[in-house]
């Protein structure tokens, strides 16, 4: 099976070239049994990537299951990935297959790793490098044919020295490495996101949103979105819902957005029109710029202001401006 890159974004929307780098380079490991490990911050969107690596592979007939490592108790976490025979522990009425099992013939995505226990990483190194699983309580080993993609938040390496995961595991997952840049680096990708997340809204929500106002696409862009794709796509529904007109309007998000912002494009995206505060807002702006350039001497910040020292003191006072 040849895979085709337009094949490779699977319902991932993206333009920005970084991303266009990361179809090619998903397209060329999925054929590949090789282990992969995907890092990018929170909402990033790492099982998408995961999916299309997935159902770009030959493998895509076979099961997709996905675990967040960090999201199962510990005490159960080792029963939900290898399984248990019955009778293992309390509550244990039945044998039960683990995600492993599941999972033979296609792939199993282990999200956050990083939040695996200890113990519990011995487990999984000792699988991978057998191709085999034993259940919890189970006196032999069963065989399982998986492609393993994991994904981290964490800074895996950095965990590794500070003793917080297995070196030797480390190795073994990151084979084919993949890193997703977070929404703040692709900016380009934000204006199709939005227009993907209206659309996708209207038909499940029944809602008639035709886009967004020119000041709030401006808005939206200029934000750092901390929670990448996911905070976005939360942010489009929950204005959709509370929108009252067909256009959505910076009024229609979160006071985050604008708060945010340069002190003066939030202003400015207010509606505020009075000249008197908006001179305001753009005096404060300048002086906290100049205390900072100067490192909080008043003195240098004066004179790089082109006012007298009196009037920044009188003016710092003013602004409660802690410096």
């Amino acid at each position: 099976m040849k895979a085709r890159l337009a094949d490779a974004r699977d319902g991932i929307v993206a333009t920005a070239p970084q991303m266009a780098n990361l179809f090619r380079t998903i397209v060329k490991v999925a054929e590949y049994k090789t282990t992969v490990l995907i890092s990018g911050e929170s909402g990033v969107g790492k099982e998408l990537v995961a999916r299309a690596i997935h159902a770009q592979s030959s493998r895509h007939d076979g099961p997709f299951v996905a675990i967040n490592c960090g999201a199962i108790p510990e005490n159960l976490l080792e029963s939900e990935l290898f399984g248990h025979r019955k009778g293992a522990f309390t509550d244990a009425a039945a044998d039960r297959r683990g995600l492993f099992e599941e999972a033979t013939g296609g792939t199993l995505f282990l999200d956050e790793i990083g939040e695996l226990p200890l113990a519990l990483q011995v487990k999984l190194l000792r699988a991978l490098q057998e191709a085999s699983i034993r259940r919890v309580g189970d006196s032999v080993d069963t065989p399982v044919d998986v492609r393993i993609i994991a994904a981290s938040h964490r800074n895996l390496r950095a965990e590794v020295a500070a003793g917080q995961f297995r070196e030797d595991l480390f190795y073994r997952i990151n084979v084919l490495a993949l890193s997703i840049p977070p929404l703040r680096e692709r900016r380009e990708d934000i204006p199709h996101l939005v227009d993907y997340f209206i659309a996708r809204n209207n038909s499940r929500l029944g809602t008639s949103i035709h886009g967004v106002s020119a000041e709030a696409a401006k808005l939206l862009c200029e934000y750092a979105w901390p929670g990448n794709v996911r905070e976005l796509e939360n942010t489009i529904e929950r204005a959709m819902v509370l929108a009252d007109r067909n256009v959505l309007d910076c009024t229609d998000f979160p006071d985050r957005l604008r708060e945010a912002m340069d002190p003066l494009q939030a202003h400015l995206a207010s509606g505020e029109l009075s000249i008197k505060k908006t001179m305001h807002v753009i005096e404060e702006m300048l002086i906290r710029r100049a205390l900072q350039k100067t490192n909080g001497n008043r003195t240098r910040a004066a004179a790089i202001l082109e006012i007298s020292h009196r009037t920044l003191l009188y003016k710092i006072k003013d602004y409660k401006i802690e410096d």
